[in-house]
């Protein structure tokens, strides 16, 4: 039989394939979601402290930026198990996969700003302004590469034929 190439070969009907996209899109969110929620809950305690009052302006506008990132995220992550408790029975999952898709794709990349913004705003508390930016920096660059380019690379590779690999047929 043959298969699409880089795609790994699955003995599934449309359905049982549809399922399988679900249930794997929802292990990732939940993920996204813990990551979220803690990451949120560390930003709420921040007012409560001390050491805000000692914040700059800049600090804040990064702070209060950062606050809404979590919120943003955590409405995201909670949209396709919202949506897919409307929809149940109505026959679309195929569909409710491609919107839950990319609304994951979307939390990824700001999920990554939260994580860029996070190691900034301590730095910049901690250390000083320039250790954060080069902090930050390191951050994003280490971001595209994890994310981007070896995502990308593998992609390209699965539809390449891999050397020394047993010709299919």
């Amino acid at each position: 039989m043959q298969h699409e190439p880089g795609h790994e070969y699955r003995d599934e009907t449309p359905g049982e394939r549809v399922d399988r996209q679900w249930g794997e899109l929802l292990q990732e969110l939940r993920v996204m979601q813990t990551g979220a929620q803690l990451t949120a809950g560390f930003l709420l305690t921040l007012p409560f402290t001390p050491a805000f009052g000692d914040l700059d302006r800049w600090q804040r506008g990064v702070y209060l930026c950062l606050v809404l990132l979590a919120g943003l995220i955590t409405v995201l992550v909670l949209t396709p198990v919202a949506t897919h408790r409307r929809l149940s029975g109505e026959h679309v999952k195929e569909r409710l996969v491609l919107a839950a898709h990319r609304v994951v794709s979307v939390v990824l990349g700001l999920l990554s700003a939260l994580v860029v913004g996070m190691v900034v705003l301590i730095i910049d508390i901690a250390v000083g302004r320039t250790p954060a930016v080069v902090a930050g920096a390191g951050i994003v660059a280490l971001v595209l590469v994890l994310m981007v380019l070896v995502p990308s690379r593998l992609a390209r590779d699965a539809t390449s034929p891999a050397e020394g690999a047993p010709d299919r047929k």
